[in-house]
């Protein structure tokens, strides 16, 4: 097992069949000591000094890059059509306290039984996909 303490590069240079993947779900690149195996069955410890991004390399060896690749998972995600309800919609799911992702036209966020019973009692139009989600970062009590 290989313990990695940072990432070599931001994303590798390498074609992709030069790419070996180490899948993660989004929750452990909020983790600083965690473990994981690659896609070659490459066996690989994290003990973090920050946290890794999505499309990192961690290790090199015989030509190869290794990268931590984020998973998709569903999530919901609402169209904005207008300011007005884009208030609306950022107003009631912050009040949830759930993981939001804000793009130009619409909003993804976490799927969980509390949007679900909101989505359902605004009658909001939605769809399901399933994405990299890249969740806001917050801080609490930040200044």
């Amino acid at each position: 097992m290989h313990v990695i303490q940072h990432p070599l590069a931001p994303v590798s240079s390498l074609a992709l069949e030069k790419q070996i993947t180490l899948a993660a779900e989004r929750r452990q690149f909020l983790k600083r000591r965690w473990r994981g195996t690659a896609a070659d069955g490459m066996e690989f410890g994290f003990d973090l000094e920050a946290r890794l991004t999505n499309g990192c390399v961690i290790f090199q060896q015989a030509g190869n890059d290794y990268v931590v690749r984020q998973l998709a998972e569903m999530v919901y995600e609402v169209p904005l059509e207008s300011a007005a309800q884009a208030a609306l919609v950022g107003w009631k799911v912050g009040n949830l306290h759930l993981p939001a992702q804000i793009l130009d036209q619409s909003i993804r966020v976490l799927h969980d039984e509390a949007m679900a019973q909101l989505l359902e009692r605004e009658g909001w139009s939605y769809s399901e996909p399933e994405v990299v989600f890249t969740p806001m970062k917050t801080m609490a009590h930040a200044p």
